[in-house]
């Protein structure tokens, strides 16, 4: 038996206690849950104590099938730690035989190097078969990496394996992969907002995500108790990343699109383009804060009579017109303002009172707020109102200063609802819906909000999320080379201050481990076009492969291009212009080649997600599809990960390199 057989025999032995080991924790706390039931406690603490243990518990079962440990460290001190994605221990007090990947002292496996080993003597990854489930057996290779300063820098083969693995199923944690620049955003200060200008490939998805496990991890009580949220473009991307929270051990975290989040109604309607920009655009915020407003009498022309008993108190006009310009100047919630006017006329006509008969007790304050005359005076004054009714009343006439003419014209109702109830809403009008309910009612804030193909936002959307983070920090994840909306950012600063985190670092990830470099260099033909100061894209990986194929037929010649796709191993991603993609969908069908692995997909809804081969077909298409065209297809380019195909009967955009008379420029990986 060589030296190699019997490292990985003792990993193995190990790797079978760690299993032992677990399958007692989730004994023990399942043990716990009946115990804490029993527990002799007041009920409020019972049930506090049991909702706990049955989070735990609930945790532990539904923790999913794999590895247990990917790595461990040597360090200088003679101790040795296994790192995985959660802490096993045979005794809480007794060092654990896995430390979790987020703990501190594995921060070194990240971060140690030749240059700087931290401590470390040696870091060994661990090679697992693809797919397992976590049996020992699948335990297949592994791989020492000596630290020592000013030693050589050495390539990992199984890092690297790991990282090129084909893309098959829903997208995978990172854990065992993370590089340093990509750990040092995980870790960043849990109270700070961070933004992440990201290349295509660069992980900043996979960085959003595995830093909401951190700040779950550091701060439990805090984020737990306020909330973690994950805004995704749609629900496909957020489909295919659903399994990474729950892989690290996190469960229970809201993943939502911001639609999902902020819907008060269903969308039964659908704005045109102009109407669409309108509503989306920043102004919004201060047209719609008059039009609510509006509603406010900033000059009652009457006193106010209350009655007490056989007696009135009176309060004069100015009084009430003082009162009424504090609380605007106070600019509460319109809610709260409401209740504060009401609560400083009580507090003046008490004081009037006082002056004449004495000291008036908490009961004669409730009397005199539920006074019927007080009441009619706020309804007057500063009436109770909804959303749906502010927004409807101003859709029905849009008389702003602040919009043109066409712009009115574009948002008006042509034929206003009998009442806002029955109003057929818009997706941009439950924007607006959002902002108003955010300005009657200040909404909870998370505790931290993941906010993925952020520069996709509208500065209206940007609000919406600014709201549910006032008193929390936000993860902000993007690519101002991917934005494809009428209203994507061009730069952060503007996108950062709209989202109420102003001033907020912007770090950029270039260095791409998914993407070829065949590919990259093909997508950064691009940059130029796109409207966005982004730097270029670039790969460590130097495989891949780029192939054009031109045909009259072009169903014909896509059906060929997946055909040999599926030679190889992993999925196939068939991309192509939303008119297109039923044609081609059929035509892959009927070839024959709609097996589990193919995927086709309209170029609308694919940011975010990864497949070995993609097939674009008619790039020219997704281009003049829309006026973000040439964004569009940046983003269908880059979903690959191993190879590409472009498919066309007509010609290409010459900035994808057409030499001579249509004719493309082959282009592979070298």
């Amino acid at each position: 038996m060589t030296s190699l057989d019997l490292e990985l025999a003792r990993e193995r032995s190990h790797h079978d206690a760690c299993r032992a080991a677990l399958i007692r924790m989730t004994e023990d706390v399942a043990e716990q849950v009946v115990t804490g039931e029993d527990t002799a406690a007041s009920g409020a603490d019972a049930e506090a104590l049991g909702r706990h243990l049955r989070s735990r518990a609930k945790e532990m079962r539904e923790q999913p099938p794999g590895p247990l440990f990917f790595g461990r460290l040597d360090l200088d001190d003679g101790q040795t730690h296994h790192i995985g994605r959660r802490r096993i221990g045979e005794d809480p007090a007794a060092p654990p035989l896995v430390v979790d990947w987020r703990a501190p002292v594995s921060r070194a496996y990240y971060q140690a190097g030749a240059h700087d080993p931290q401590g470390v003597l040696r870091r060994r990854r661990f090679g697992w078969a693809p797919y397992s489930e976590g049996v020992s057996e699948d335990l297949t290779a592994l791989e020492d990496e000596q630290l020592t300063a000013g030693g050589a820098v050495t390539v990992s083969a199984l890092l690297a394996g790991e990282i090129e693995r084909p893309r098959v199923g829903p997208m995978r944690d990172i854990a065992a992969t993370i590089q340093p620049e990509q750990d040092d955003l995980v870790r960043s200060d849990p109270a700070a907002s961070l933004c992440v200008q990201g290349a295509p490939g660069t992980g900043k998805t996979a960085v959003g995500l595995h830093r909401a496990a951190y700040l779950l991890y550091t701060h439990p009580q805090r984020i737990r108790r306020s909330g973690l949220l994950v805004l995704g473009p749609h629900r496909t991307f957020l489909s295919y990343i659903a399994e990474v929270l729950p892989s690290l051990g996190e469960t229970g975290v809201r993943q939502a699109t911001l639609d999902e989040e902020i819907a008060r109604h269903p969308v039964r309607a659908e704005d045109g383009g102009a109407a669409a920009r309108v509503k989306h655009d920043a102004r919004m915020a201060e047209v719609l804060h008059r039009a609510l407003y509006g509603r406010v009498d900033p000059a009652p022309a009457d006193d106010l009579a209350v009655p007490d008993g056989s007696s009135h108190w009176r309060l004069p006009a100015a009084g009430l017109a003082e009162i009424v310009a504090d609380v605007r100047a106070e600019a509460p919630p319109y809610a709260t303002g409401r209740e504060r006017v009401r609560a400083r006329i009580v507090r003046a006509l008490q004081l009037r009172a006082e002056r004449r008969w004495g000291p008036m007790g908490a009961a004669w304050a409730r009397r005199i707020e539920r006074a019927r005359a007080l009441t009619a005076f706020l309804d007057a004054c500063w009436p109770r109102t909804t959303p749906e009714e502010v927004l409807a009343g101003f859709l029905a006439d849009p008389a702003d200063p602040a919009l043109t003419e066409a712009e009115r014209a574009a948002i008006r109702w042509e034929r206003p609802p009998r009442s806002f109830r029955s109003a057929r809403w818009t997706a941009a009008d439950l924007v607006l819906l959002d902002e108003l309910a955010g300005l009657i009612e200040r909404p909870e804030s998370y505790g931290h909000v993941v906010v993925d193909e952020a520069q996709d936002l509208s500065p209206m959307e940007c609000r919406a999320i600014a709201r549910r983070t006032a008193f929390g920090s936000l993860t902000v994840l993007g690519d101002l080379a991917q934005g494809t909306t009428p209203w994507a950012a061009r730069d952060w600063d503007g996108q950062l201050a709209h989202l109420g985190k102003a001033g907020a670092p912007v770090v950029p990830l270039t260095l791409g481990y998914r993407v070829p470099a065949a590919i990259v260099d093909l997508a950064n033909r691009l940059l130029p076009h796109l409207g966005a100061d982004v730097p270029a894209g670039r790969s460590v990986r130097k495989d891949g492969e780029v192939t054009f194929r031109r045909g009259a037929d072009l169903l014909a010649a896509t059906r060929e291009a997946v055909r040999e796709a599926l030679t190889a191993e992993g999925s196939v991603g068939v991309i192509t212009a939303d008119g297109l993609v039923g044609a081609v969908e059929r035509a892959v069908r009927e070839g024959g080649e709609a097996e589990e692995r193919v995927t086709v997909l309209p170029a609308s809804v694919v940011k975010g997600l990864e497949f070995d081969h993609v097939v674009v077909v008619e790039p020219a298409s997704i281009v003049a599809a829309e006026a973000r065209g040439p964004n569009r297809l940046y983003v269908a380019l880059t979903r690959a990960v191993s190879r590409l195909t472009l498919v066309h009967a007509e010609e290409l955009p010459e900035w994808l390199g057409v030499r001579g008379p249509g004719r493309p420029t082959p282009r592979t990986a070298p």
